[in-house]
């Protein structure tokens, strides 16, 4: 049994969109909407969390990550650009939260500012492919955002 709510629906259902689905419904029935839900939920949680993480080094010592040749062109120490980093990866997991449809591109290109640095210090070649797969992933979820997340200033027909 199915229990009501001062709308009529299912306590169960969420605010249905122009298909008429829910978002609940959708999630069940369609593979693609699954899949821009994991990824960004994904790509809004863990640059958060790693971001977060530049400012404590529980997972690792970050500084060792930057290659010598950025280090020496960033204004301050490795660990004031640690911050830096931080601070954007923290705001980039906000912004795929709030829009993926624009913002899975900038964790794209986030990514591949990474891999260069990677690719550039040596013995860090296997992070680097790894980070790779993460930006192919950013970009799925772009466009996957194409379909599933509107745009900011889509256009109203009259009537």
């Amino acid at each position: 049994m199915e229990s009501a709510t001062l709308t009529g629906r299912g306590a169960d259902h969420g605010v249905a969109n122009a298909n008429g689905l829910s978002t609940v419904d959708r999630l069940k029935g369609d593979p693609g909407y699954q899949a821009f839900w994991t990824l960004r939920v994904g790509f809004a949680v863990l640059p958060i969390l790693f971001g977060l993480d530049k400012f404590f080094d529980v997972l690792v010592n970050w500084e060792i990550y930057l290659a010598p040749w950025i280090n020496d062109i960033v204004p301050g120490s490795a660990a004031e650009a640690m911050y830096a980093v931080g601070a954007v990866e923290i705001l980039a997991g906000v912004a795929v939260a709030v829009k993926p449809r624009y913002a899975a591109y900038v964790v794209a290109a986030w990514l591949g500012g990474i891999i260069v640095n990677l690719l550039t210090h040596s013995g860090y070649y296997d992070i680097a492919l790894r980070d790779f797969g993460l930006m192919v992933g950013a970009l799925t979820l772009a466009r996957l955002a194409s379909k599933y997340d509107p745009p900011l200033f889509a256009h109203r027909r009259a009537g």
